[in-house]
This record gives C-alpha cells, sequence and structure tokens, in this order.
C-alpha cells in the first residue's frame, strides 16, 4: 500500500491533477488533454463466468478483479464472433461476422485480410500511434499481404496462424517478419510461449512510455492446447496454485492457466503504474468468444449463460468486458450498455482523435465508458457461423430479444433475455412479429464476399481454395 501511494504522489509530480470521474459524466470529459494510450487485452476461450468479477467462485482473479473494481464491467459486451478467426477480423475491421473478410476458421486461406482492408491498427497508426500486437494473429500468415505487420502493426510477437497458436511450447514464434526460433523446445519443455510473449509486451510498454501506444495483448490463454502436448490439452508449467485440491488435473490446469493470464494482467497494470502512466491509458480487458465445451463442468466457465464456444447462444458470444482509465471511466460500475467488438474500432479512433474508415458496422461507445447510455445505439447486433460448414447457424440481438436459427432453413428460436438470460425457453410462436423482424435482418445482414461465396455455403458444402489451403485435420 505505501509503495503504491509513493508511486501515486510521484507520478502526479509535474502533472495536472485529473478530477474523478463520476457516472454522470459527460463523454466529452474523455476527450480532454492527451490522447490515450490504448491496452487492449484479449483472453482466448476464456467463458463469461470464469471471472471472480463475474461470479466465478472456485478460481481466483484478483488482479481483474482489481480491474473492475477500478473501472467499468460491461455486463452485456459481445464478441465478433462464436470462434478465434472471425472474432478477431470483427475487432480488426469494425465490421460485423456478415460483412468482416474472415467469417470462420474455415477454410485456412494463408490470408484473409488484403491490402484494401483496414484495420484499427492502421488507423491508430495514422493518427500517430505506435501499434504493436503480441499473442494469437490469425488473419493472415508470414509472408502475406494480411501478416500484422502488413496490417499496421509496427511490431508483432507470437502466432501469426492460429493452429500455430496451439503448441504453447513451439519450436519458434513470429517475431515481425522473421521469427524467434525455440529448436527442441517441443522436447525440453522451456519456454512457455504465453511467458514470452508477456515480456515481449510489458517490453513494449516500456519503451514506448513517452509517445502515445496501442497494445493489442492477444493472449492465448486459457485455449485448450495440442494434445501432444499435454493428454488434457491444456499445458501449462504448474498447476499452482491450485495443486492441492481435489480436483481432476484437468479443472486444476485449467484454473492454473486462468491464475497465469491473471498475474501477467497485474504485472501490466504494476507497469503502467510504475512508469506514471496509469492515468493517461485505457486498459480494456476481454474474450475472444465463450469458454470451451471441454472445461471441467464445476468450473462453470458459462456462468448463468447456454452453450459455449461455436455457439450463438449467449454462452459462445457473450464476453466479459472491463474498461479502466483512472480519473475519466468511473470506478466501480456496471454496465448493461450492449456493445460489440466491432464498435472499438470508432471508439478509438474518437478517442484518438481521427476518423473511423466509411462502411463499417460499429459505432462509438465513449459515452458507455463513463458508465452512460450510447447516444445512437445499434438497432441490432449480428453473428453467424458455419459459412464454409456443414450447417450455416445466425443470431441477432434486438433489444430485450434474441433470434437464434441453427440451420439455414430451420425455424428461428426467441428468447427473451431479460427474462431468460439461460434461453430456456423459446417464446417465437407468440411473438410472430419479431421473428418476422429477426428473419428479415438476417436476410439483409450477410454481404457476399468473394473470399466467402454464397450459394454453396448453405448446402452443406465447404468452399476450399486448394492453392491456398492448410491442412484442417483437427480443426475446431
Amino acid at each position: 500500500m505505501k509503495r503504491r501511494s509513493f508511486l501515486k504522489t510521484a507520478c502526479m509530480a509535474g502533472a495536472a491533477v485529473i478530477p474523478m470521474a463520476s457516472s454522470t459524466v459527460r463523454a466529452s470529459a474523455l476527450l480532454t488533454g492527451r490522447r490515450p494510450n490504448i491496452v487492449f487485452i484479449m483472453a482466448d476461450d476464456l467463458g463469461y463466468g470464469d471471472l471472480g468479477c463475474y461470479g466465478q467462485k472456485l478460481i481466483q482473479t484478483p488482479n481483474i478483479d482489481r480491474l473492475a473494481a477500478q473501472g467499468v464491467r460491461f455486463t452485456q459486451a459481445y464478441a465478433g464472433g462464436p470462434v478465434c478467426t472471425p472474432s478477431r477480423s470483427v475487432l480488426m475491421t469494425g465490421k460485423h461476422n456478415g460483412h468482416t473478410p474472415a467469417r470462420d476458421n474455415v477454410p485456412h486461406y494463408c490470408t484473409y485480410l488484403e491490402e484494401k482492408d483496414t484495420t484499427m491498427a492502421e488507423v491508430l497508426k495514422q493518427a500517430g500511434y505506435r501499434c504493436g500486437g503480441f499473442g494469437k494473429w490469425s488473419l493472415g500468415d508470414a509472408g502475406t499481404a494480411g501478416r500484422a505487420t502488413n496490417q499496421g502493426f509496427d511490431t508483432w510477437f507470437g502466432y501469426l496462424n492460429q493452429d500455430h497458436a496451439h503448441y504453447y511450447y513451439t519450436e519458434y514464434l513470429d517475431d515481425d517478419e522473421g521469427r524467434l526460433e525455440l529448436t527442441g523446445n517441443s522436447l525440453s519443455k522451456v519456454h512457455y510461449s504465453h511467458d514470452l510473449i508477456v515480456e515481449r509486451a510489458l517490453g513494449f510498454i516500456k519503451e514506448n512510455k513517452d509517445r502515445p501506444f496501442f497494445l493489442y495483448g492477444a493472449f492465448t490463454l486459457p485455449h485448450f492446447s495440442a494434445e501432444s502436448e499435454d493428454p488434457d490439452g491444456l499445458a501449462v508449467p504448474s498447476t499452482d496454485p491450485y495443486t492441492e485440491k481435489d480436483w481432476s488435473a484437468k479443472a486444476k490446469k485449467y484454473a492454473a492457466m486462468i491464475h497465469r493470464l491473471d498475474r501477467d494482467v497485474g504485472r501490466i497494470l504494476s507497469l503502467l503504474e510504475a512508469l506514471c502512466l496509469a492515468d493517461t491509458t485505457l486498459v480494456i480487458f476481454t474474450s475472444d468468444n465463450g469458454g470451451h465445451e471441454g472445461t471441467p463442468e464445476h468450473l462453470n466457465t458459462s456462468g448463468p449463460l447456454h452453450g459455449f464456444k461455436r455457439d450463438l447462444t449467449e454462452g459462445g458470444i457473450r464476453v466479459p468486458m472491463i474498461a479502466r482509465w483512472p480519473g475519466r471511466i468511473p470506478a466501480d460500475v456496471s454496465s448493461d450498455e450492449m456493445i460489440a467488438f466491432w464498435d472499438m474500432l470508432p471508439t478509438f479512433a474518437e478517442l484518438a482523435g481521427t476518423e473511423a474508415p466509411p462502411g463499417i458496422d460499429g459505432i462509438s461507445i465513449v459515452d458507455a465508458l463513463t458508465g452512460g447510455r450510447v447516444a445512437e445505439p445499434h438497432n441490432y447486433l449480428y453473428w453467424d457461423y458455419g459459412h464454409c460448414r456443414d450447417r450455416y447457424d445466425q443470431a441477432v440481438r434486438m433489444g430485450d430479444w434474441k433470434g437464434v436459427r441453427l440451420g439455414r432453413d430451420s425455424r428461428i428460436e426467441l428468447y427473451n433475455l431479460e427474462r431468460d438470460i439461460g434461453e430456456t425457453t423459446d417464446v417465437a410462436e407468440h411473438h410472430p412479429d419479431i421473428v418476422e423482424k429477426m428473419e428479415s435482418i438476417m436476410e439483409e445482414a450477410v454481404r457476399p464476399d468473394s473470399r466467402y461465396p454464397v450459394g454453396s455455403v448453405y448446402k452443406g458444402k465447404a468452399i476450399w481454395q486448394p492453392d491456398k489451403q492448410y491442412p484442417t485435420a483437427g480443426v475446431k
């Protein structure tokens, strides 16, 4: 406590004192003074119920809980999609799942993003930000137009290919346009990739402390690993602090992964404080989609929600999201404002004092960051899954209503999330007018794209480009 007080005093010396924000502060208060650094930390397959501040009882997450206590905790925040690649594509482009370039994890193109696509990093870089990415990219492999350093990032360290990210004891990590070789690591298990990625992220903060920066921490924890690394598919160096728990080995490993993630969120927060950057940095923490169905049941990864990763029910797409910016964002506030990944790009653009690209689906949620309401909220939120799979699913959120269609020719299920957050009771037959609106939205929300031709995708036929295809064995 004394150390924290000393650091706070030292940081305030020579700096303007900004009065603490209240829940009634106007969004314009966020836009005064220096443009904020932006730290966006995204876990991989972390469920809505995996954090203490979202109801988790068995796994301890003190640092992320502290982040929530110091900022706004969103209870109706949504990922870009129910699996890794489309969710990240939505985040980067500001376009929802029916418009964004990458709409599924398959087929395995060498690149999903092309030169014509505009990313969040490109927008911030043009505004004078130094942009660093650390972790899992999934949107373009090495040597392609879609690799991270061709899409606005000044530096990238981690994984470019999403299947490569299944290996925590990998033999190399992508390092800008080159590689950091870790030869023999798969056998010796010396270098745990997450640890190396976090160290590089901390270094980026130190190197750029005197200029505006955007840090995208797309960490891979607690995503399941390749089974060749661990029999439970959960490779982690230690099960501490859960080793003595009367749990299965799988449960201990999963909890230990979240512990490691929480520990390193704490390290990032502590570094920002030590460098006197806490009050000039917006930190957002979230997950790329819902938790994995293979997570031990008693850990309750989805909390009160129904479904998991790959589902368009709430458990697959509703995610924890926390925002902190001391002095600008109120502390210990819970917000039920409906926000989504495609809102991040225009929000960051506004905070950076620049324009978002035209034709995106996102809206600025600067008002919501203050604990208030978005002035012009979305008419609806949209997701789909299965463009290149045997079944094509769609979902729409419109006010309290949630419509889900599992299969192109299936009927739409309708749920009132205000009364039924677990989506247990289909009320479609009682509200045909709402169902009709949902169907209309599902039709209009999908824009054909050459990377995802329409037609055969609805007939159980995968769309492949053999000359650009990666092996799909084990793809999930």
